[in-house]
């Protein structure tokens, strides 16, 4: 089955031929974007309209490779040797699984999402190339060889933190998200809030992509904060000419704390429409 997006899930024409193309080729799809452009939620969708189990690997700067595979409780098998627990003769019940190992374990086929892979010491990705290449490992605590039962479909997000070793990208179907233009943008606003007001959506749109073409921000304001904005403006039943600029001079918009996160860009924001209306 092609993935052709979702309901709740716009996935441009580039984006469903990248999919398509990694399942095929059997590669992990290495996504780049963006924060707030959706690359998570890909994973998500994509798990829904397979039908498939997702399992998610959120990586944080502390994060090691090996915790995918599994790790040894050393610490448990202690105290239970001390207190004489009969268990300790079996090495196995203190191995604890990790979800590359879950993956490859599944009856069926799943959707491994290793999210936000840059976040991990420069070595984690190259520590991961045989087990993402080969589909096995070995433990060897319990002298074990792990194969995957079904090839998973692998997701792999970064966010352009730090650069990704060659050999690790050498094995991976590489796709980044483009952000999003205004009628690419309607059609997921539209999926979230098909009742919206179009004259209230037309002024929003305008107001968003204005601000992030402002020189110098450090965070543009993405997708999802457009939403979350979008979200507050039809909650306070905002009206469209609150978010029009006067005499044609650039306005500061209501609840703009929703797309701006933090105070640099609040300032920096703040100081050219003051400048502008001088």
């Amino acid at each position: 089955m092609a993935f052709k997006g979702t309901e709740k899930y716009i996935a441009s024409r580039e984006l469903q031929l990248a999919v398509n193309a990694a399942i095929t080729l059997e590669k992990p799809l290495l996504i780049k974007g963006e924060p707030g452009t959706g690359k998570t939620m890909l994973a998500e969708e994509l798990a829904k309209s397979l039908d498939a189990n997702l399992i998610q690997w959120h990586i944080k700067s502390t994060t090691k490779a090996q915790q995918g595979l599994y790790e040894y409780d050393a610490v448990s098998r202690l105290r239970d040797s001390q207190l004489g627990d009969e268990k300790v003769h079996d090495i196995g019940n203190y191995i604890v699984k990790g979800k590359l190992w879950q993956a490859f374990e599944a009856e069926k086929r799943t959707i491994l999402l290793i999210d936000e892979i840059d976040k991990a010491d420069i070595e984690f990705p190259n520590d991961l190339l045989l087990e993402l290449d080969k589909m096995e490992f070995f433990v060897y605590e319990t002298q074990q060889l792990v194969k995957a039962k079904q090839r998973p479909i692998v997701i792999i997000t970064s966010n352009n933190e730090k650069e990704l070793p060659d050999a690790f990208l050498r094995r991976c179907f590489f796709h980044y998200i483009q952000f999003p233009d205004a009628d690419e943008m309607r059609q997921i606003v539209d999926v979230h809030f098909p009742d919206i007001k179009k004259v209230l959506l037309n002024q929003a749109l305008q107001s968003f992509f204005d601000l992030r073409e402002v020189p110098g921000l450090r965070k543009k304001p993405s997708t999802s904060e457009l939403l979350d904005w979008l979200k507050l403006l039809v909650a306070e039943d905002i009206p469209a000419e609150a978010l029009q600029n006067k005499d044609g001079k650039q306005s500061i918009p209501p609840l703009y704390g929703a797309l701006l996160k933090n105070e640099q860009d609040i300032h920096l924001f703040e100081k050219l429409v003051f400048m502008a209306r001088r």
